[in-house]
């Protein structure tokens, strides 16, 4: 693997280099057990030699020219394309993706880079009137200053590239952690990307190390101005609590617990389309995948019919192999958390309609029928491929189930109507929701986030330009101003 080498090394202001720590992190391929490289990991020195490093660098890339910071993504873009089979195949590699997955993982990243790219030159500011003779009021738009990116496995690039692409844009500098899992694709892929685009030294850094070591000092550390995450909601609640104390500003992308409504007069046979590749792709290792499929009595046998069917259809193992719809999980943990909550949940009263057996760390789909609310299957975020069945009397109820959980990030509803459609949407206490879709979509240019614990913010287009940058008044007096004393 081109870089292997490199990738073993942190990169700080400019230079790869070894950590500071006693401790080491293992990067393992989840489906072949494969020992893939052996790092050292970085400690709170090798960090704020990075945060340290982002800061020097950060007053001067926030006054380069809008054309040289376009210029060096549009770089990071043209390596994307030219690297495409690389990349793709460390995201086969380290996280288990399958290459359907990968290859629309690489593509969205390459979206959200393009995006970014447009960034520099729709830093809009204001002049507004005052009411004051003579003078004038103008509002600035600027880089908020250093930015802290704590990466996540499942998604890595894509999902880290979200964050570094549109704060280096905007002109603030940047360390990253990437997940211990994902240490090249959620971290050193895209330090080596930056760095063959000739981004200047220090303004992007990544340093890997584990959490016990490094993990809550990267968010106390008084340097960064903003903490962005993407994981899971407990650790987004942790990172909360500890950026509050510096009262710093958070973008975190949680956990979801996403439903996907069908209704009496839907297509069944889209819907069921639709439910199989929203709730298998990346094996339901992603935020928005669907956690729970709420159908009405009316058609539920129908569509449990056509789920079940493709989902027996569907192939599971290698995931180099392009006819690999299911891949393994993260490790061997994911899977036994995943058994026991759906031996709890058929305890309940679940009905197994199709047993997924397990290969080493690929699970084969599990579609549960009966499944109600307060099973753990439902109640809980899944992250595997296990698709619980849920009954509705009908649309209202159907809505009250959907809301009946602490999570609201991304969910679906299939109607043949699609004015009612959007109706229920509306009901639906969620960021993000389609209409006679899956749920699972990403696009670069739309507000991506979450409400209740699925976040805080959002991502893609204005509002991560929003998200990344402050504003700043300043008033102009262009004569003298008369004072009552």
């Amino acid at each position: 693997m081109t870089g292997q080498m490199t990738y073993t090394k942190h990169y700080i202001n400019g230079e790869w280099t070894d950590g500071s720590s006693d401790k080491t992190i293992e990067n393992v391929n989840p489906f072949t057990g494969e020992l893939l490289f052996e790092i050292r990991s970085a400690d709170k020195n090798d960090l704020d030699l990075a945060y340290q490093s982002a800061k020097q660098a950060q007053k001067s890339w926030s006054r380069t020219l809008p054309a040289e910071r376009r210029t060096i993504l549009d770089n990071v873009a043209r390596q994307l394309n030219e690297r495409r089979e690389e990349i793709i195949s460390w995201l086969v590699q380290e996280s288990g993706s399958t290459r359907i997955k990968a290859e629309a993982e690489w593509s969205a990243t390459l979206n959200i880079v393009q995006e970014s790219a447009s960034f520099p030159n729709r830093m809009e500011g204001k002049i507004l009137p005052s009411n004051i003779p003579g003078k004038e009021n103008r509002v600035y738009l600027t880089a908020k200053g250093v930015v802290g990116v704590i990466g996540p496995w499942n998604f890595p690039l894509h999902l880290a590239m979200r964050s570094v692409a549109p704060a280096i844009a905007t002109g603030n500098t940047v360390v990253l952690k990437p997940s211990s899992d994902t240490l090249v694709t959620s971290g050193f892929l895209l330090a080596d990307l930056f760095e063959k685009a000739e981004l200047p030294k220090g303004v992007l850094n990544v340093v890997a190390g584990r959490g016990s070591e490094i993990g809550d000092e990267f968010v106390l550390h008084p340097i960064p101005k903003v903490i962005s995450f993407t994981g899971s909601t407990e650790v987004g609640q942790r990172i909360a609590e500890l950026a509050a104390k510096g009262l710093k500003e958070t973008a975190l992308e949680l956990g979801g617990n996403n439903v996907m409504i069908v209704l009496e007069d839907a297509d069944l046979e889209q819907a069921a389309n639709a439910a199989v590749f929203g709730k298998f792709l990346h094996q339901g290792q992603i935020c928005m995948a669907l956690n729970r499929i709420i159908v009405v009595d009316e058609v539920y046998d129908a569509f449990a019919e056509k789920f079940i069917e493709k989902a027996k259809s569907l192939a599971a193992g290698d995931p180099n192999d392009k006819n690999t719809a299911v891949g393994p999980l993260i490790n061997e943990d994911a899977l036994s958390r995943i058994h026991k909550d759906v031996e709890d949940s058929t305890a309940m009263g679940a009905k197994m309609l199709v047993s997924g057996k397990a290969d080493g760390n690929v699970l084969h789909p599990i579609v549960l029928g009966e499944v109600t609310n307060d099973m753990p299957i439902a109640k809980k975020e899944i992250f595997g491929p296990v698709a619980p069945l849920l009954r509705a009397k009908n649309e209202e109820e159907a809505i009250a189930i959907a809301n009946d959980s602490e999570y609201g990030l991304s969910g679906s509803i299939f109607s043949g109507d699609v004015h009612r459609g959007v109706r229920a949407a509306k009901e639906i206490e969620t960021g993000m929701i389609h209409v006679n879709d899956q749920s699972v979509n990403d696009e670069a240019h739309v507000a991506f986030g979450g409400e209740k614990h699925s976040g805080i913010g959002r991502f893609g287009g204005e509002w991560a330009i929003e998200k990344f940058t402050t504003v700043k008044w300043i008033g102009v007096m262009d004569e003298p101003r008369k004072y009552p004393f």
